[in-house]
């Protein structure tokens, strides 16, 4: 197992990236391809003691800003680490692609360098969220297309639930439900009337739509939505996590005795933090894709690429691509939605 990682991408690059991709290839065996400038690289690991065992370097001069036009990815910043891993993904060069840097670049470069799969009308990224159950939900899309059509809504059911079945659910086929304003079949605008109808005929698993409030319960497994909601419904979410926690230390930071109660309780207040990090998972897979890309968070330090690293490879084994081509392949709603796809473009 090979894996590409954008050794500069991400606000922690490059010292945590390297630190990561020495522990997956300590931990797991993969060997593991840096994309980057391999002096800074090379410099980096020798000043901290890092091991470039079982790595090798492709040597990229440009760094991708977060700050930079997604679409400079294809000329600006076409020779940037980003662009030359992605690059040496579609060449067959790696098994998988890992990246902490711009969501937007990576979304755009994923779709014009590794290109989509046939018949996939968009790309959409795919976090796993925490639950109070403390497996994860899949939230698809969470703001790779902002404006979405019935058939793509349902295009990401089919990519969703296969993922979440074949890399997290053992087989066990995913519950798959509509970010809606009500569970009622009535509710919503136009688009989630339409998903719903396409849902419920789709043969999935569909357990209808679930409200915001109920998507720490783990209502579904995948959990539908246009890219607008979804990353709403994920910033939203993360916030909220933050602000728990905050709170939380701050009840126990308030006197000498709150103090004492917190060493009592630390082990578990770790366990709570573990399960609320939506970092926790490794990264979002982007789905739709030909070929594996995990976009890990951009705060991500070594723990979180090697994870990353890790859920790539899984993403890789579990043959999701094959299955996604072969769902859209036989899928006449999808089918239609490729057309309309292809008149647009």
């Amino acid at each position: 197992m090979r894996v590409i990682v954008d050794a500069f991408g991400g606000d922690n690059a490059p010292l945590e990236i390297i630190k990561g991709a020495a522990a997956a290839v300590q931990e797991y065996g993969f060997e593991i391809l840096l994309a980057g400038r391999e002096r800074e690289i090379r410099e980096t690991a020798e000043k901290n003691g890092i091991s470039l065992t079982n790595i090798t370097i492709a040597d990229a001069p440009d760094v991708m800003g977060m700050e930079d036009e997604p679409k400079s990815i294809l000329k600006e910043h076409k020779n940037c680490s980003m662009a030359e891993g992605l690059r040496r993904l579609a060449a067959g060069e790696g098994d998988a692609f890992v990246s902490a840097g711009s969501t937007g670049a990576l979304i755009m470069g994923a779709t014009f360098l590794v290109k989509r799969i046939k018949g996939v009308s968009r790309a959409a990224l795919a976090p796993l969220m925490p639950t109070n159950e403390g497996t994860p939900f899949m939230l698809i899309d969470s703001g790779a297309n902002v404006d979405c059509r019935p058939e793509m809504l349902l295009q990401f059911a089919h990519m969703g639930g296969i993922y979440m079945t074949k890399v997290m659910g053992g087989g066990k086929a995913a519950k798959v439900g509509l970010l809606n304003v009500g569970t009622e079949e009535s509710k919503g605008g136009d688009l989630q009337h339409e998903a719903y109808g396409l849902l419920r005929d789709s043969g999935l698993n569909f357990v209808g739509n679930v409200e915001a409030r109920d998507l720490p319960f783990h209502a579904a497994d995948v959990v539908v939505a246009d890219g607008f909601s979804g990353n709403v419904a994920l910033k939203m979410m993360e916030g909220t996590a933050d602000v728990l926690m905050g709170f939380i230390k701050g009840i126990f930071t308030t006197n000498l005795k709150t103090k004492l109660a917190y060493l009592m309780v630390k082990p578990h207040l770790k366990g709570l933090k573990k399960m609320m990090d939506t970092s926790e998972h490794g990264g979002a897979p982007l789905l739709g894709v030909s070929r594996p890309v995990i976009k890990a968070h951009g705060n991500s330090k070594a723990a979180a690429i090697k994870s990353a690293i890790r859920i790539a490879a899984e993403f890789s084994k579990a043959g999701v691509i094959e299955d996604i081509a072969a769902a859209v392949a036989s899928s006449p709603a999808e089918k239609a939605a490729d057309g309309k796809a292809a008149g647009e473009r």
